[in-house]
């Protein structure tokens, strides 16, 4: 690590109207906006690209309908072309609006394995980071429907929940996969996710629990919190090393938010990367080639990125209504309209895939694949993986710890251009070989009574795509991510010359910023980000109020 003198400040002398100015009003901004507004009686400003969670329709939980427009409140990345999976160019949507990927996703809660936050400490050399530490913080965020006690929280904020409607295909793929002899689960968040069984999701009665309505929401109102959205963040502003605010654009204005405390980032594994580097922390080549003063030559920042992919088993079902084929056209969707309004249940009720299971493969005894059930097949899919809008299945297999490492760098000095993306989805050959193997469990799981008689065929990859190589040339033709990128500001050692945060989150070679998002984590949890990602903006914002000895 290197540093220089460069300021990097055109603030003068103005007063700090704020203490905290955090960047990025998704899971992690929202949970940082919430302790401080609670436990300090600090004034915070919220800054957030997108738009604000005001849409009916990111509040409705159902995500095969087709009433919730798609991408209009997200950024959508597309990759560099990538190598090992057919040179294609891939697209990463990441939530853009106040509640971020919370306000977007598929709303499964899910933690991983012990293991995986276990890496986390051995990573970082520190106590601050296992399993223990962070159940304390899930159990504390969760407001949890069903469970409670060791693992479980009942009174949190985060309603988490059981779908409340589970369709035929659903039933049948968990006692398909028990056939087979894989244990039912009641609970797969207890630290060692196993077998097969029932998700649950952040949503009740078909209702999005985002972190924007379970902590924002209960601190919006609080005089000293200004959220500021469709703000356009272009760099973070450094007097003698110390982040002192925030320099963004709202409209065709420039504005300069200081702070007397500290800055947060929170803008995502995509974004945070780029908000150092425009800001002069980061690889000191890369910064130089777009003449961006160096403030910290941090070689990581950007490094390690890494995301879930998968590829999809692709099933034509018997037209007996078991799934949710054509559920949001004509007389079906009237029906489960008039069933919700009056009633508060039926298929609006869910999310639309509420069975999973999990699977090792000869890698690992712990299982290295998920296999999601998901009960439509009529997506607007293109290239290898198009199949006719018909009634059926996908089981979606997924890598739960991928080996593979790809990177992301500025495209150039300009904050509105969207950086280079490059996830290195098959660089490792171990993916591919455990996406192989996971394709033919779920080919078995599928050929496993009750489910298969409620299949009339595979549609893709097909039958004759059979042997080892034929499946692997499927894969790399449909592999796509899972919209879970992590790692690129990852925290580690002092001496370690990739780390980019330390364990209590701070930016080395600076004082007053930390990164409080899924950019940290030096390795994927085995689980939907959304809900590690709160614990861990959770955990961050604990090891900072444990060190703020004066109320500001």
């Amino acid at each position: 690590m290197k540093t220089n003198g460069v300021a990097g400040s055109r603030s003068g002398a103005q007063a700090a109207e704020c203490e905290y100015v955090i960047v990025g009003a998704g899971s992690a901004g929202c949970v940082a906006a919430w302790r401080l507004l609670t436990e300090t009686d600090a004034r915070v400003v919220l800054l957030e690209a997108g738009s604000d969670y005001t849409s009916p329709y990111l509040k409705l939980s159902p995500g095969y309908s087709r009433l919730v427009p798609k991408g209009i409140h997200c950024t959508l990345h597309q990759t560099v072309p990538q190598v090992h999976a057919g040179n294609r160019v891939l697209e990463i949507a990441t939530g853009r609006v106040v509640g971020g990927g919370s306000s977007v996703n598929a709303q499964v809660y899910m933690r991983g394995y012990r293991a995986d936050y276990d890496q986390w400490g051995q990573s970082a050399g520190s106590e601050h980071w296992n399993w223990a530490a962070l159940l304390p913080h899930f159990r504390r965020l969760e407001g949890n429907q069903k469970f409670d006690g060791e693992f479980h929280g009942s009174a949190g904020p985060l309603i988490v929940a059981d779908p409340g409607f589970f369709c035929e295909y659903s039933r049948l793929f968990v006692k398909a996969a028990q056939a087979l002899g894989l244990p039912f689960t009641a609970d797969f968040n207890v630290g060692a996710p196993a077998g097969t069984g029932f998700l649950q999701f952040t949503a009740r009665g078909g209702r999005r629990c985002s972190a924007a309505e379970a902590f924002l929401g209960q601190v919006r109102s609080n005089s000293r919190l200004r959220v500021v959205t469709r703000a356009q963040v272009q760099r973070i502003v450094f007097e003698n090393q110390r982040a002192v605010g925030v320099e963004y654009v709202q409209g065709a204005r420039k504005h300069l938010v200081r702070c007397g405390g500290e800055v947060l980032l929170a803008a995502g594994a995509l974004a945070s990367p780029q908000v150092l580097m425009l800001s002069g922390i980061g690889p000191a080549a890369q910064l130089r080639r777009f003449d961006i003063p160096v403030l910290v030559d941090l070689p990581g920042v950007g490094q390690n990125l890494h995301d879930h992919a998968g590829s999809p088993l692709v099933l034509a079902g018997n037209s007996r209504g078991y799934g949710y084929f054509r559920q949001d056209r004509g007389w079906r969707l009237i029906w489960n309209l008039l069933e919700y309004a009056l009633f508060r249940r039926g298929r609006l009720t869910t999310v639309g895939g509420e069975a999973t299971s999990f699977h090792a493969t000869s890698e690992s005894s712990v299982p290295t694949v998920q296999i999601y059930c998901v009960p439509m097949i009529a997506y607007a899919n293109t290239g290898a993986d198009a199949v006719p809008a018909v009634d059926g299945i996908k089981l979606h297999v997924t890598l739960l710890r991928p080996h593979s490492r790809g990177s992301l760098s500025l495209r150039s000095a300009n904050p509105a251009d969207l950086p280079l993306v490059d996830p290195n989805y098959l660089g490792d050959s171990r993916d591919l070989h455990n996406l192989v193997e996971g394709m033919k469990i779920a080919r078995e799981i599928a050929a496993t009574p009750p489910l298969r008689d409620g299949l009339t065929g595979e549609l893709l990859p097909g039958a004759a795509v059979s042997d080892d190589e034929a499946i692997s040339d499927y894969i790399r033709s449909t592999v796509r991510t899972d919209w879970h990128p992590v790692g690129t500001c990852r925290m580690g050692r002092d001496d370690d010359p990739m780390t980019v945060v330390s364990d209590t989150l701070a930016v080395r070679g600076v004082e007053g910023l930390r990164i409080i998002d899924a950019s940290v984590m030096p390795n994927i949890v085995s689980a939907n980000t959304n809900a590690p990602t709160m614990a861990l903006a959770d955990r961050g914002l604990s090891l900072l109020l444990a060190r703020r000895t004066v109320v500001p």
